[in-house]
């Protein structure tokens, strides 16, 4: 049993895990969005893999027409509102922004996407499209997290019926469980999820592919199945002391705080994350902000080669976390049989151990967040015939998302192994325009371009496809 406890009252734990970004005001939002230069060759959209006409959807907030803006981005990204607090904009779209190439502050493109798309989910009024013609064709999509939820969404739009499988108790994947509570909360997604329901997609929840329903029952009932599984447990290190009861997975960690009263979290006084990528940020984080006196990234690597975004890396340091670089836990210690210290070695600029180099730090709490495992195993018993990258993704076409099984489709973190949810929200298009268009719909897959951040971006993806052709 954990020695673990809670450290806040439900006010303080409120008060600590509030939002980084709050809401914009009606006049903070018509001042940020008379900013914009309205850029035709916007690169902006060219930076937004789901091809939001980010130019026009701020055009219409500032003349005041929230619904019409709304339409705008949910058009192009059925998950615009969670995305509006997720996505790395500083990366993607702000980071595309003209006004940061003259040196000046660029849109905050992201508070004002939640501005529109606040407005419409809470007065739940339907501002996206759906035919009214209806094909009679199916598509089963298995797990119910961005991808499945973006490519379940554009099919209803366009006269399909999409049904998801869902093992877990709610849908949303990592948006519902796995998001640092500071950036969206559940029900956030929760809203969101709610408003596609209300498009036409039906999604069961409590029904593990496998168990309840075969794949081979999926594959007799429905024309296409997509599979948006995500990825599967955390990695270990295989050192000594990773079962003690105070060691967990970072996407554990946070799903506890996901999934219970933020006041009954237990959160240990010095606190260890093993691991320095975003998920490890968020774990670091929200265990300070919950109550740790100490909370400490260990990485294996140097500084430079930590796979956090910079902008990540100094929120954690603002927040007064900890940060050793260079070095390699070799065991977890424990007294009375629970965690007390971390022993580690230095590193070299390869990464290689130092001889006789060893650091103990104490520690009540470990979280590991070392990356989780593909589920290639499961796939190949479901799909013999299906093909997996080098690291154990499921190999698509970048294009279609189609499947060396040609019935079969994929997207997110099981194809792509880990990127962003609108990213994982852009695969799902793909793959629904692909199935449309299989389905006798008109050629409705968008060409794909690159971004000169190295991510391919498709242009347009509503009916009109109201996207500016950047040439």
């Amino acid at each position: 049993m954990s020695n673990l406890k809670p450290n806040l009252s439900k006010e303080e734990a409120r008060a600590a895990m509030a939002e980084l970004k709050p809401a914009f005001s009606k006049q903070e939002a018509l001042t940020e969005a008379n900013r914009c230069l309205y850029c035709y060759d916007a690169p902006c959209i060219m930076a937004c893999p789901t091809g939001i006409d980010i130019p026009g959807f701020i055009k219409k907030i500032a003349t005041d027409n929230i619904k019409g803006s709304a339409r705008t981005i949910l058009t192009s990204n059925i998950l615009g509102n969670s995305c509006a607090r997720v996505c790395p904009t500083k990366v993607l779209c702000e980071g595309a922004c003209v006004l940061e190439d003259r040196e000046k502050d660029p849109i905050d493109i992201g508070r004002l996407q939640r501005y529109s798309t606040d407005a419409v989910l809470q007065s739940g009024e339907q501002v996206v499209e759906v035919s009214p013609v209806k094909s009679g064709r199916r598509v089963a999509l298995i797990g119910a997290g961005p991808a499945s939820l973006g490519c379940a969404a554009e099919l209803v739009r366009r006269g399909h019926e999409a049904v998801i499988f869902e093992k877990k108790e709610q849908p949303g994947g990592l948006n519902t469980y796995g998001i640092a509570y500071y950036k969206m909360k559940p029900e956030v997604s929760l809203a969101e999820i709610e408003m596609i329901k209300k498009l036409g997609v039906e999604i069961r929840c409590g029904v593990e592919v496998g168990k309840e329903i075969s794949v081979a029952e999926l594959r007799e009932e429905f024309d296409a199945v997509f599979l948006g599984i995500g990825l599967g447990d955390g990695r270990k290190l295989k050192i000594p002391g990773e079962d003690l009861p105070e060691v967990s997975d970072a996407i554990d960690f946070i799903e506890e705080i996901h999934t219970q009263p933020l006041e009954k979290v237990k959160v240990g006084k010095n606190v260890v994350v093993i691991g320095c990528g975003n998920t490890a940020i968020d774990a670091v984080s929200q265990a300070k902000r919950l109550g740790a006196e100490n909370a400490t990234i260990l990485y294996r690597r140097s500084e430079k080669e930590m796979s956090a975004y910079r902008f990540e890396y100094a929120l954690a340091k603002s927040e007064r976390c900890e940060f050793l670089f260079n070095v390699s836990p070799v065991e977890i210690r424990e007294t009375n049989g629970h965690v007390s210290s971390v022993t580690m070695v230095k590193t070299d600029h390869k990464a290689k151990p130092v001889e006789g180099s060893e650091i103990t730090i104490e520690c009540d709490q470990v979280i590991m967040a070392l990356g989780q495992m593909k589920m290639q195993k499961m796939l190949a018993g479901w799909f013999p015939e299906l093909k997996f990258g080098p690291a154990g993704n499921i190999e698509t076409n970048p294009e279609t998302q189609q499947t060396s099984v040609p019935s079969v489709y994929a997207g997110g973190d099981a194809a792509n192994g880990g990127a962003e949810v609108v990213n994982a929200v852009a695969e799902g298009k793909r793959a629904a325009l692909h199935l449309h268009s299989i389905f006798g719909g008109e050629e409705a897959q968008p060409p794909v371009q690159t971004t000169r951040y190295g991510m391919e971006s498709p242009r347009g993806s509503g009916f009109t496809n109201p996207v500016r052709v950047v040439g």
